[in-house]
């Protein structure tokens, strides 16, 4: 007996479980081939976006140069971001190297929940997958106990199906969640990498920022 067969054959529970772990799977490969993709062309954007910056004459000049490489707009608005300026508000108040500061922050924190967006799937998948498959085998194992007791004896043909039910539930649970498992760790360490350049980007911009205020007319 296939799986098809089984959730052809399969209760209202046993149809939800299967549903439930296909949505889940087909999530998680979606968010991990999107941020796979994602990544990848953030982290070369970032490298090139930070040369470009430092080999530029001036910061417009390499606004204009950043436009063309950060097509994630990871880098441009930390870079816009110290250039804003709210006369005759509280954001404005203040020595300028806090108001760097807040503003660098708040850009690096919009730049890494969006590097973050689809990481709390992933986890979710991950963590629940096993348990909604176990639910399915608990289901299949009551099946063929139950079966059991109807016959008054044991027969394979009474307990073959609710079994193996119960045992492509368990493993259907474990192939949804191992990817997500494997893909959380691998995309959270790129995630690390681009976060510590930009961290890093986001400090110098700062001093160079404040030296560029600090200078006299």
């Amino acid at each position: 007996m296939n799986a098809v067969q089984l959730f052809l054959q399969g209760d209202a529970v046993t149809r939800s479980v299967a549903l439930l772990l296909l949505a889940m799977s087909v999530g998680s490969w979606v968010v991990i081939l999107w941020k796979s993709w994602l990544l990848h062309r953030a982290s070369g954007d970032v490298v090139r976006c930070v040369a470009a910056f430092w080999q530029s004459a001036t910061v417009d000049e390499a606004l204009q140069k950043l436009k063309a490489f950060d097509r994630e707009a990871l880098v441009v608005p930390m870079v816009l971001a110290t250039k804003i300026e709210a006369p005759g508000t509280l954001a404005a108040a203040g020595d300028k190297s806090q108001q760097l500061t807040r503003v660098l922050r708040d850009a690096l924190h919009a730049a890494l929940t969006k590097l973050q967006h689809g990481q709390v799937l992933l986890a979710t998948v991950g963590s629940t997958a096993p348990f909604v498959g176990l639910l399915g085998t608990v289901w299949g194992i009551y099946h063929a106990l139950t079966g059991i007791a109807n016959a008054g004896q044991v027969t394979i043909d009474k307990i073959s199906g609710p079994v193996g039910e119960a045992l492509i539930m368990t493993a259907a649970g474990l192939a949804v969640a191992i990817p997500a498992v494997l893909a959380y760790n691998v995309l959270g360490r790129a995630i690390g990498r681009i976060e510590a350049e930009l961290e890093g980007f986001a400090r110098d911009l700062r001093e160079l920022a404040s030296s560029q205020s600090a200078r006299p007319a």
